[in-house]
C-alpha cells in the first residue's frame, strides 16, 4: 500500500534514518556503511552472521548455555562486538554456523534496519506474529520493515528465512517483501481479537500466549517506533503477565497504543509524544528480564 506524502511522513522518514540506542553500532558503524545496498544480498551477510537459537539442528550444531546466552545482547555495538571476538573477519564473511552469534528473530531485524539507517534508508524493526511457523498459530516474531522510495511503501522484510529456514518451513511468500496477512504486526492482532476476528489464544509462543502476551507485544512495537528495540522478553511498566486478568484501563492502554502504531505515518508525532509521557509505555532505564528472571539495566 502506497503512503501519500504528509509532514508527518516526511518527519517520520528521516526519523527512522537516525540510530537509536540499540542501533548504534558505535565502533562499528563504517563496517554497516560498507556493506551491500541491495536488500537480498543485506539479508544474506546477516544470515552469515547470526543463527537463530531455536533453529540451530537445522544446520547441526548445538550450543551450550553460555553461548545461547549472547541472546540477551540488546545494544548492537555489544553484538557487534561479540561476533568480532568469534571471528576477526569483515562483516561481509560468512561464518560457519559454529562461529555465528547465537540469537533470535529480533536481533535479524535489528540489524537490518540499522544497516539500513547508516545507507540512508528508513528502517525500523516491527514486533508482532508471523503466520508461518506453525498452521493455526501466530507465533511471537519480529521483522525489519523498510521505505521503498521507489514504490512509496514501506515493505515487511523477513531476514532470518535464509535457505534451510525457507526449505523448513516452506513459506508461501517471497521473504523479502511479507504480506501483512503473514506477519501481523501487534497492534493488528490487537484490534482482531479486540472485535472477535481472531482468537487471542492463537497468538503467543510455545505455552505463552493470549490478549495479555499481545498486549506486551503493542508496548514493545511502540518501543520500537521509538527507535528502542528491545528483547522480546523484556518487561516494563504497562504491560501484564500470564496470571493477571487484563483490566478495564489496560485494555484501554493497548487500544490506544494499537491505534497509534497501526497508523505510524499519520499518527507520527502522537505516537512519539505517548511515548516519551507516558512511563506505562516509555522503556526504563531497567528492565525486567522475564527468561533470567531478574532486573536488568537496558544497556545491559
Amino acid at each position: 500500500m502506497k503512503v501519500v506524502a504528509t509532514p508527518s511522513t516526511a518527519a517520520a522518514l528521516q526519523y527512522y534514518t537516525q540510530v537509536g540506542p540499540m542501533t548504534d553500532a558505535g565502533a562499528y558503524a563504517s563496517a554497516l556503511q560498507e556493506l551491500p545496498h541491495d536488500i537480498a544480498k543485506l539479508c544474506e551477510v546477516i544470515q552469515g552472521l547470526l543463527i537463530h537459537r531455536d533453529l540451530a539442528q537445522l544446520y547441526g550444531v548445538r550450543f551450550s548455555p553460555e553461548r545461547v546466552e549472547e541472546t540477551h545482547l540488546r545494544p548492537l555495538a555489544a553484538m557487534l562486538e561479540r561476533i568480532a571476538a568469534l571471528d576477526g573477519r569483515s562483516l561481509a564473511a560468512p561464518r560457519t554456523p559454529e562461529q555465528r552469534l547465537v540469537s533470535v528473530c529480533r536481533d535479524y531485524a535489528l540489524m537490518l534496519g540499522a544497516i539500513l539507517r547508516y545507507q540512508g534508508v528508513p528502517a525500523r524493526a516491527r514486533c508482532g506474529f508471523g503466520a508461518y511457523f506453525n498452521p493455526g498459530s501466530f507465533e511471537d516474531h519480529w521483522v525489519c520493515e523498510y521505505w521503498n522510495a521507489a514504490q512509496s511503501r514501506w515493505i515487511l522484510v523477513d531476514a532470518q528465512l535464509d535457505a534451510p529456514q525457507r526449505q523448513f518451513l516452506g513459506p508461501d511468500f517471497d521473504p523479502l517483501d511479507v504480506p501483512r496477512d503473514r506477519f501481523i504486526i501487534a497492534g493488528d492482532a490487537w484490534q482482531q481479537c479486540r472485535v472477535g476476528h481472531a482468537d487471542a489464544s492463537r497468538f503467543g509462543i510455545f505455552q505463552l500466549r493470549g490478549a495479555w502476551f499481545i498486549g506486551g507485544n503493542v508496548i514493545r512495537d511502540l518501543a520500537a517506533l521509538n527507535r528502542t528495540e528491545m528483547l522480546p522478553w523484556d518487561v516494563w511498566g504497562g504491560m501484564c503477565g500470564p496470571d493477571q486478568a487484563l483490566s478495564a484501563e489496560q485494555g484501554a492502554l493497548f487500544d490506544r497504543v494499537a491505534e497509534l502504531t497501526m497508523g505510524v505515518e499519520e499518527a507520527f508525532p502522537q505516537a512519539c509524544a505517548a511515548y516519551e509521557a507516558d512511563d506505562r509505555l516509555r522503556v526504563p532505564p531497567v528492565v525486567f528480564n522475564a527468561l533470567r528472571n531478574r532486573p536488568e539495566a537496558v544497556s545491559v
